[in-house]
């Protein structure tokens, strides 16, 4: 399983279980609202820094392949000459 469907498992997860705490807590409607509103925003923060975080994952990854098909191609051009 990739690790970014297991992220997005476990942020929906996360939301999920929020939004029910949220919504059995024995609070008046306005401050359920406010509760969810807080929640909702510190969720997409969280998904944010992550998903930034895989995106510099992932372009890592790709300038280290970059940079080895270059080291490679240097190489088979040295080889050849």
């Amino acid at each position: 399983m990739s690790s970014g469907k297991v992220l997005i498992g476990v942020l929906a997860g996360m939301a999920v279980g929020a939004l029910l705490g949220v919504l059995f807590a024995p609070d008046k409607g306005s401050e359920t609202r406010k509760k969810m509103a807080e929640k909702g925003g510190e969720l997409a923060d969280e998904v944010s820094d992550k998903f930034m975080k895989l995106i510099d994952e992932l372009n890592q990854k790709i300038d280290a392949a970059k940079a080895k098909a270059d080291e490679n191609s240097a190489n088979a051009n040295e080889a050849a000459d």
